[in-house]
């Protein structure tokens, strides 16, 4: 999405290209990871809202590198 914006801490978004790209690139290749896992669970009988629960559940549980 080339309209995607990703804010810093201050609320200003990255502007620099080579973050941006490597950022973009990030963001789809694990939305089609996700996607292949989802699509998998759901074939293999597993209810789709308690998967996205536990997509979101992992989700918030990301540590901040220190």
């Amino acid at each position: 999405m080339p309209g995607r914006i990703w804010p810093q801490p201050d609320g200003e978004p990255v502007s620099c290209r080579e973050k941006l790209e490597i950022l973009n690139e990030n963001y789809d290749e694990l939305r089609h990871v996700m996607q292949d896992a989802f699509e998998d669970a759901v074939l293999m009988g597993v209810d789709e809202a308690h998967l996205r629960k536990l997509f979101a559940e992992l989700a918030a549980g990301l540590r901040t590198p220190k």
